[in-house]
């Protein structure tokens, strides 16, 4: 058996999954949309159909941490994308898209649009669909976790 270390079992997933990610930024790039990167999209249109919104809220919708969330938000700060919106509760800290934000939600739905047909016909093409490995790959850490299983695996 081959040293696992010269091994990247997922690193066709990853470079995948990487590839189309950078398609997608190069759509951005031909329209001269150079502040807006791909993780932003999703929060971008829900904000466009939703705000204002907490950084939790917003998290819940994409389905990824408030930590994780939290950093987006912070670079589209940076990015000028939002701003903080009217808050009527001190504890609790709303954004909304800024005019540039709100300039390029009508790119970024047309983009969100074409890349869901794009990816639904490429999953057509296939005898096994993504989704459907997503799916058991899901039930299968159901019934025994990753951390379970990197544990039962690792050793010094």
């Amino acid at each position: 058996m081959a040293d696992l270390l010269d091994s990247s079992h997922w690193g066709p997933v990853w470079a995948l999954l990487h590839g189309m990610d950078r398609d997608i930024a190069g759509l951005y790039a031909e329209a001269g949309i150079d502040d807006v990167r791909t993780r932003y999209v999703g929060p971008i249109i829900q904000l466009s159909r939703h705000e204002p919104l907490t950084i939790q809220q917003l998290a819940d919708r994409i389905a990824v941490t408030h930590s994780a969330m939290s950093q987006t938000v912070s670079a589209m700060r940076r990015a000028g994308l939002v701003v903080d919106a009217d808050n009527v509760d001190g504890r609790t800290r709303r954004i909304r898209l800024s005019p540039r934000g709100l300039e390029v939600v009508p790119f970024l739905v047309a983009e969100w649009r074409a890349t869901e047909t794009s990816l639904r016909e490429l999953e057509a093409e296939l005898p096994y669909a993504l989704t459907t490995v997503v799916a058991d790959i899901r039930r299968a850490l159901e019934r025994r976790s990753f951390a379970e299983r990197l544990r039962a695996n690792f050793s010094l």
